[in-house]
């Protein structure tokens, strides 16, 4: 099951050094963000270097073309991106990102630079949230675009910096799921691992070969409920093509969640699910392309789960499962 309500504390974490050529960043106060969401640019395609009020200015951000983005629901969005300038001092306050969705709705976004102060974040937080909620993937797009543009530098979560692997969690030996994960059935059905029983019929993967078979569930295993600490892994496959009009991506993605120690199929061998790094590829499902192939660890999060069961199945073959569409191991 995609948890959508875990993409803004796992994604769109800024903490952008610089955002371009401008050296001398200055903080966003919280009047200047309000203000902000009022400016507007009427011809995204040829204003590239906007003033507003004689004080600010929105400059094409290294007069990148923009970006337009399909989904699997194919849907294509378009993301512009420009830097907000104070005119004295020619100062950078953030980056002003113009998403457009299908139907020509402009949602507007101020990220604001590392120097912002916290009341500024946190309704920046609120916001890109508000947003996610109607715009579907709104906060993975921004992300994947963002992580290609800063480097990979987009970590300063929404708890403002807390680290989630220093909760109160269980860590153990069980190597398991959290009971709201999908398997992929034999029938190319889904269904709740939670709700898994013996002699059912799920799919299992060669990983040298890829072939799929159908094996039989002997066994659903249960552990007792705990706070267990989870390792959640937020997998992509971009498609990209460069035109004189922008940069296309077709986007897929997948959320994963499991205990950290539960082993992996990865393109460098087997690996602890906690020991994933960002940017390691995983086998997955690709509706898209309608096979498996690699799909890369866009970012990855530790943290305390709360108290539930976990799960996992035990079968009379195989040694994978697809699960959320990624390939996972059996129980060892």
């Amino acid at each position: 099951m995609m948890k959508t309500y875990f993409l803004t504390a796992f994604l769109l974490c800024a903490m952008l050094v610089s955002f371009g050529q401008i050296p001398n960043p200055r903080p966003l106060t919280f009047d200047e963000y309000n203000k902000a969401k009022d400016f507007s640019i009427a011809d995204l395609d040829n204003e590239t270097y906007v003033k507003f009020e004689n004080t600010y200015i929105l400059d094409r951000y290294e007069s990148r073309k923009p970006y337009f983005i399909t989904g699997d629901d194919g849907l294509k969005k378009r993301i512009d991106l420009y830097e907000l300038i104070a005119k004295e001092g020619m100062q950078e306050l953030g980056l002003y990102i113009f998403y457009t969705n299908e139907a020509g709705k402009v949602y507007k976004t101020l990220l604001p630079n590392f120097t912002a102060e916290p009341k500024v974040w946190e309704q920046y937080f609120v916001d890109i949230d508000n947003t996610n909620k109607v715009e579907k993937n709104y906060v993975l797009k921004l992300s994947y675009i963002l992580s290609k543009e800063m480097g990979f530098q987009l970590y300063k979560s929404i708890n403002q910096g807390k680290d989630l692997t220093k909760e109160s969690a269980t860590y153990g030996n069980d190597v398991c799921f959290p009971g709201d994960e999908e398997v992929s059935m034999a029938d190319g059905s889904k269904k709740l691992l939670k709700e898994v029983k013996s002699g059912d019929q799920v799919l299992t993967i060669d990983p040298a070969t890829q072939l799929v078979k159908m094996v039989n569930v002997k066994e659903l295993t249960t552990h007792e409920a705990k706070n267990y600490a989870l390792t959640q892994l937020m997998l992509v496959s971009a498609k990209e093509s460069d035109n004189i009009s922008g940069i296309n991506i077709h986007l897929s993605n997948k959320i994963l969640e499991a205990t950290p120690n539960h082993p992996m199929k990865t393109t460098d061998g087997e690996v602890r699910m906690g020991d994933i790094a960002e940017g390691a590829n995983v086998l997955c499902w690709n509706e898209i392309a309608g096979k498996y192939e690699p799909f890369t660890v866009l970012s990855k999060k530790e943290f305390a789960g709360g108290t539930q069961r976990v799960y996992n199945m035990v079968a009379d073959g195989g040694d994978t499962f697809i699960m959320n569409g990624v390939m996972v191991r059996q129980k060892p």
